[in-house]
């Protein structure tokens, strides 16, 4: 049989001071002093009535507490001698002696208890109580137990008359009776100590004993702990050391309060529990003896139904605190071959001090009897301050094939320490009293609490647009999706669902840090979940709003039909739920914004607006061209601001989608000033163009709005804006050439061949300004001058704006072509044709012929004589 130690098993009886043995431990008959411990109630056991005996001229022994408690060693006998002088002089007790007569006849001499060994002169009309112990062997009963009384006598052979004898009656018992208090002192603090009530609790094959004694201070100092252990005694003397229940760790009882204190125990499941007794003793630490105390009779066992039903209040008692307890929001949905339940633990204070909770475990337990973890660290330790309620979320994965609608969440109290084993050949725990410890821990006492009905609930299929509410431990929301969109992100699709949490509650409400984590049917993908926030949503007034965006990737191919999404936070690398959802929601068509509309930036300090200024295709070869796209975003914040990053994707009519390239400044945008972004894509050279449009959304990096210089991870605000492509058509002059964001013209263009020359020049006098209406990043646009000579030959020139060719209103550019065939020219004309070059891809801005100058050489006369 085990036994159960207690650490606090001191704290237990910090309850009484119940008599004088080792400084104040004694059942209710002894007193442990006669001007200071108040008589007892009524009959707090059977004590026959034992006469005094004559020791002295005027000195009288009465006998008190005699007690058996059985040890490893032997078991030993204590007993309690009030000594009382009626003389005129102090009576020296070194003259006194007693000595323990057993039923086999052996004489054992008594000694008296540490607490009480200096005690050696009752003085005159006192009295004086001194506890002695004497160790009686295997001798288990007081039944035929005698205490004889001698006096130093020099004139008596030996030395030692013999006063008289006490005998102790049959029926003798100083244990309190069931029903009764006891007055009595504890720490000299005056105390009422009663047994309450046996409990019997059978859990996870095992039995266990819950007792409970109440405790009222009537001093006027904070009763502390006085050090006893407790224990708890069968009809039969086996006995089971008693553990404090944590949730009474370290109490105090204030004067004039009253307490009710609890002690556990595991008992074999055999064990007769009629007739039980609660049993006090306190170690004689310089003797190494436990010797025994007060006790109590147990009133008859009971085995409460632990049971809270759907909805119900469980109360729990801690530290004298009452707390409500109700489980609530329970949930469930299937993820792969588990049910994944959710549910809430509410907790309030209806008491008037603050509380930290004990130790608790919590496990789902099916009606078969298994068990599946829940993790309660969010519930171990926390504080509860008067009339405060915490909600304290848990989950739970259980196999679907356990019936999940019969589950229940047991609550389970871990005891203070480890326990220790039996001694090897020990069955019972001894016949009579308790067995010896071997110090072998191998298991904490666990002890069941209550057993919560789960509710048999799947989880709401959340639907777009409707609000619903939740209560966590930050506060009670209402919640909704506002929508769900899958667009284009590189070789994956962006899944999103944007959600809306407003605080329904009359005080603001701080939102922790959150992250997210989406599954996708029974795809999980949390470690791939974005969420973005506005960190100043994080304080939430009354009424008030925040929008979160959930996203993720997956292959473009994957389909689904069930979305769940989770929002959670982390404390200490825990995971703590915020709401979870789930929805079978439509895909929310992305925004359309119709030809020469505007695509609306809305985020706090970058507010703008963003409108095509021109769309073209470049022509690259036979199989390629390029799509190329001009946007203006203006500044709408009053002051200067760092403009979101533009991400985009070109989509066809029939659904096909090309990465954009981007350029984009990096500089701040003025109030009301306008920024040129653009994007271009290499696509087929036989794709349609007419019916594109442009996927563009808002850049994201790193769970947060991309910054200049960084890479985007994905976007978010997506919308689709049809696009106007338009195909330049060439000028035939070049006195006015666009090519973003310069403009050029050709003021006036010569060329000059000489007579037997082979190389033809040509100058070009030309204006060249920037617009400057725009921020834009360097562009990669080039100017390239195609000539065609007289015979239809043609050479390129490649001209960088603004290096080559410089800004100015009259600057010239010359360049030579040399062919051979050239010596044959006598005039003619050439032609200029310019192309807007970028990427690789062209389109023709414009051409025009000029005339070429023909020299001829001089003529040489020669002088005739």
């Amino acid at each position: 049989m085990r036994l159960y130690k207690n650490t606090y098993a001191a704290v237990l009886a910090g309850t009484f001071v119940i008599g004088q043995l080792a400084a104040g431990l004694a059942p209710g008959t002894v007193q442990a002093s006669a001007s200071s411990i108040p008589s007892a109630n009524m009959a707090a056991a059977v004590t026959p009535k034992i006469s005094p005996i004559v020791i002295g001229s005027g000195v009288t022994a009465s006998l008190e507490n005699v007690n058996i408690w059985t040890q490893t060693g032997g078991n030993i006998l204590t007993y309690t001698v009030k000594y009382s002088n009626a003389g005129g002089t102090g009576a020296n007790l070194v003259r006194y002696f007693s000595r323990v007569v057993t039923p086999e006849g052996s004489v054992i001499p008594g000694t008296p208890v540490t607490a009480d060994a200096l005690k050696k002169k009752v003085d005159a009309n006192e009295t004086l109580q001194v506890t002695y112990y004497v160790n009686v062997g295997q001798s288990e009963s007081l039944q035929g137990m005698k205490i004889a009384m001698y006096v130093w006598d020099p004139k008596t052979k030996g030395y030692l008359r013999q006063a008289g004898t006490f005998a102790v009656p049959a029926n003798y018992s100083t244990t309190v009776a069931s029903g009764k208090s006891l007055n009595t002192l504890m720490n000299d603090i005056p105390v009422t100590a009663a047994a309450e009530s046996l409990q019997i609790f059978k859990f996870s094959g095992k039995v266990y004993a819950k007792v409970g004694l109440s405790l009222t201070n009537k001093g006027s100092k904070v009763l502390g702990d006085p050090g006893y252990t407790a224990y708890l005694v069968s009809a039969s003397g086996t006995s089971f050391e008693l553990s404090l229940s944590s949730t009474q760790d370290g109490y105090k009882i204030q004067p004039q309060e009253k307490k009710s204190i609890y002690y556990l125990a595991e008992i074999p499941a055999y064990l007769k529990t009629d007739n039980m007794k609660l049993l006090f003793t306190q170690k004689d630490v310089t003797l190494k003896l436990e010797l025994p105390g007060a006790s109590f009779k147990l009133p008859a066992a009971t085995s409460p139904n632990l049971v809270v039903g759907n909805g119900a209040i469980k109360t729990i008692i801690v530290n004298s605190n009452t707390i409500e307890t109700k489980l609530s929001n329970a949930s469930v949905y299937a993820d792969k071959a588990s049910a994944a339940w959710s549910f809430q633990l509410e907790l309030k204070n209806t008491g008037n001090k603050a509380v930290t909770l004990p130790t608790y475990e919590l496990a789902v337990k099916s009606a078969k009897g298994r068990t599946f973890p829940v993790n309660a660290k969010a519930l171990n330790g926390i504080t509860l301050r008067p009339l405060e309620v915490k909600v304290i979320p848990l989950t739970a994965s259980v196999p679907l094939e356990v019936e999940q609608g019969t589950l229940q969440l047991q609550m389970i109290e871990a005891v203070g320490q480890e326990l220790p084993a039996p001694t090897a050949g020990t069955e019972t725990g001894g016949t009579s009293g308790t067995p010896a410890v071997s110090g072998n821990a191998v298991g904490k006492l666990t002890f069941p609490i209550a057993y919560f009905t789960i509710p048999y609930t799947l989880r709401t299929n959340v639907q777009q647009g409707q609000e619903y509410r939740t209560t966590n431990p930050y506060g009670t929301f209402s919640y909704s999706i506002q929508s769900i969109q899958r667009y284009p992100w590189k070789d994956d699709d962006i899944v999103i669902a944007r959600l809306k949490l407003t605080n329904t509650q009359s005080v603001t409400l701080s939102l922790p840090e959150l992250k997210g984590a989406l599954k996708l049917n029974n795809l999980d993908l949390t470690s791939s979940t974005e969420i973005i926030m506005d960190k100043e949503s994080a304080e939430l007034a009354p009424g008030s709003s925040a929008e979160i965006d959930v996203l993720t990737k997956i292959p473009y191919a994957e389909e689904f039909s069930a979305l769940n999404i989770s929002l959670y936070t982390t404390e200490n690398e825990e995971k703590k739920p915020f709401l979870a959802l789930s929805t079978s929601s439509d895909m929310n068509s992305v925004t359309t914004i119709e030809r020469g509309g505007n695509y609306i930036v809305a985020e706090k300090g970058k507010n703008s607006k963003v409108q095509e200024n021109r769309t073209t295709v470049y022509s690259s070869s036979s199989t390629s061209k390029i799509i190329y796209t001009e946007l203006l975003m203006s500044n709408e914040e009053k002051r200067q601001s760092s403009l979101t990053r533009l991400k985009a994707y070109y989509r066809t009519a029939d659904g096909q989608f090309y990465e954009a390239q981007s350029s984009q400044s990096a500089g701040l945008a003025a109030p009301g000033g306008k920024q040129m972004v653009t994007f271009w894509a290499k696509i087929p050279g036989a794709l349609q163009t007419n019916d594109m449009s442009l996927y563009l959304g808002t850049g994201i990096t790193g769970g947060k709005l991309s910054e200049a210089g960084q890479e985007a991870t994905g976007y978010v605000n997506v919308a689709s804006l049809k696009l106007n492509p338009v195909t330049p058509v060439p000028v035939q002059n070049l006195g006015q050439i666009s090519i973003f964001p310069y403009n050029f013209s050709v003021i006036r263009s010569e060329g000059q061949i000489s007579e037997g020359s082979d190389s033809m020049s040509i100058e070009v006098d030309y204006k060249l300004t920037q617009d400057h209406s725009y921020d834009t990043d360097a562009l990669d646009h080039k100017l390239v001058a195609k000539i065609t000579d007289p015979f239809g030959l043609t050479q390129e020139k490649t001209l960088t704006l603004g290096t080559d060719l410089t800004e100015g209103d009259n600057n010239t550019y010359t360049l030579s072509i040399t062919r051979g065939l050239y010596k044959q020219l006598k005039g003619g004309s050439y032609k200029i044709t310019l192309y807007d070059e970028f990427q690789g891809g062209r389109i023709e801005l414009g051409q025009q012929i000029y005339y070429l100058i023909y020299k001829p050489l001089p003529v040489i006369v020669k002088d005739e004589k």
